[in-house]
């Protein structure tokens, strides 16, 4: 049991709290059924974003047994099978969809929201059969999967989501992508086919661009928000920034999302910072 609860990477399950932020930002966090609706949403999207992890593991099973980190992993290391894996696979798939048929039942535009999930499990397999050896494709995809979370969130709560947040949401999420890339062509990593077509100077320049465009996206944002103590947060967000950049360009790091936030207490530290002040700014106090 433990093995497959190490495949389906639960700590990575932080990337789905997105889920959370249009109810958060709507200012709608007390409404207990919506908040409700998110958490089973959270649950379902977890378990599919799971699956695209299983399955990943799966086609890249060769390519992993010679990574010097990626080998350990259940799979690769021969402590689940082949077989077995794709059983479990899915079985999350299933279960998630059901889990997602409760969620968008409930939901204004049912079809829409359900088809969603549907959308990101389809887009993550032709990610795992070859479009991850496409340039640009390969972060352009990952980047539609954090799109796909925030109006997944969205519509489960039927919450609208604003051209800020959705233009901040994208250049974030290219960002990251991008840094990843980036990291790996530092270190030197073989196993990612795609990695041939970039280098440090196209990649540096691209992380330029979507940090600068996100960090503007998010301060307009702000300024179009109820609460003018927003605006505030946007400093607070430079420095997230600023420190991030620091970590994924170092040796230590792989300059995955979810694993830098877990091994850097400074990062985590300005996180919880950002989210009270916003939280401070939407809850308490209202200026």
């Amino acid at each position: 049991m433990k093995q497959y609860i190490k495949l389906m990477r639960p700590f990575h399950w932080i990337k789905n709290l997105l889920l959370f932020v249009p109810l958060f930002f709507n200012g709608t966090l007390n409404d207990t059924n919506k908040f409700a609706n998110v958490v089973i949403g959270f649950v379902a999207f977890s378990l599919i974003a799971s699956s695209v992890y299983v399955l990943n593991d799966i086609q890249d099973v060769d390519k992993d047994r010679q990574h010097p980190k990626k080998r350990f992993r259940p799979i690769a290391s021969g402590a689940i099978s082949v077989s077995h894996a794709k059983c479990f696979w899915l079985f999350l798939v299933i279960i998630s969809l059901l889990l997602m048929y409760f969620v968008g039942y409930r939901c204004e535009n049912y079809w829409i929201a359900y088809s969603m999930p549907i959308l990101y499990l389809i887009m993550n397999i032709g990610y795992s059969e070859g479009l991850k050896n496409i340039p640009l494709f390969d972060v352009i995809i990952i980047a539609l999967g954090f799109v796909i979370r925030l109006f997944y969130g969205g519509m489960i709560v039927n919450v609208s989501i604003s051209s800020a947040l959705f233009l901040t949401v994208v250049s974030v999420s290219l960002f990251l992508g991008f840094g990843k890339r980036r990291n790996e062509l530092q270190k030197g990593t073989k196993t990612r086919k795609v990695l041939q077509a970039y280098n440090i100077g196209f990649l540096d320049k691209i992380m330029y661009v979507c940090i600068t465009l996100s960090l503007v996206f998010y301060a307009l944002w702000t300024l179009e928000s109820h609460s003018r103590l927003l605006v505030y947060t946007v400093p607070v967000a430079m420095i997230i920034v600023m420190d991030y950049c620091l970590i994924i360009e170092s040796d230590s790091s792989d300059g995955d999302p979810a694993e830098v936030l877990k091994h850097s207490k400074s990062l985590s530290i300005l996180l919880f910072v950002f989210i009270v002040m916003v939280f401070i700014s939407i809850y308490i106090i209202h200026i």
